[in-house]
């Protein structure tokens, strides 16, 4: 008979009401939970558990969430679903940059909540978009080259580093040659989202990609959503 291995789930949050009523919707979905109430027990934890998913705050006393995510990121992947009390770009941009793999706002809805961490959870198993799509090993757009076997990006021949979702997003936008894709088309296959929402996620995502290999990379048309800027090869 096959054993049922519980997904493990640690929690960060310093705001005990918001702890409870976390842990409680995820322990009701059949998940594994756990709590840290501060930065420093929540590295440890982390170390001890070795979650499938960590959902920490950003605001933390001891270790604030970036040097939270930092840490337990130190030696092996982990997937991170960051929790911010403000609604702020830059804290997306750099949460994203440490290794977070999505952005919940705070007031969030439980359903949002679990249908993030069910996305971030099946992209992690697969290790690919939700929907699997054949693509070429090899992309190409203007003078961006990203293998899909390495998971490895150059722009001008000098190595760039993208964070596992930027990348993901980065081909299937690619793949499309040039195709437009709404936010919600993207939100499907890159992060298996089910709903309406996270169209935040998106435009934060495309910010950082641009910064890192330039604003022509992905063109935004407006009213409809988001294109690679040149043709795949």
């Amino acid at each position: 008979m096959d054993v049922v291995v519980q997904q493990r789930i640690v929690i960060v949050e310093d705001e005990q009401a918001i702890a409870d009523a976390v842990a409680l919707r995820l322990r009701g979905e059949g998940f594994s939970v756990s709590w840290a109430p501060d930065g420093p027990s929540g590295v440890e934890l982390c170390q001890l558990h070795r979650p499938h998913l960590v959902i920490l705050d950003l605001m933390l006393p001891g270790l604030d969430g970036l040097e939270v995510c930092r840490r337990i990121q130190a030696n092996e992947r982990t997937p991170v679903l960051m929790l911010t009390a403000r609604d702020d770009e830059a804290d997306m941009l750099v949460g994203f940059g440490v290794g977070a793999d999505d952005y919940l706002t705070k007031p969030f809805s439980p359903r949002e909540l679990v249908a993030r961490v069910r996305a971030i959870l099946r992209r992690a198993e697969t290790g690919q978009s939700p929907t699997g799509h054949p693509q070429p090993e090899r992309l190409c757009v203007l003078d961006v080259v990203i293998e899909r076997a390495t998971r490895t990006v150059t722009s001008g021949g000098e190595p760039v580093h993208l964070t596992p979702m930027e990348f993901d997003l980065m081909v299937c936008l690619a793949a499309r040659s040039g195709a437009v894709l709404s936010r919600e088309a993207l939100l499907t296959e890159v992060w298996g989202y089910d709903g309406d929402f996270g169209a935040r996620t998106i435009d934060s995502h495309v910010r950082s990609i641009r910064r890192k290999l330039g604003d022509d990379i992905i063109r935004t048309v407006h009213s409809v959503g988001y294109a690679s800027g040149g043709e795949s090869a």
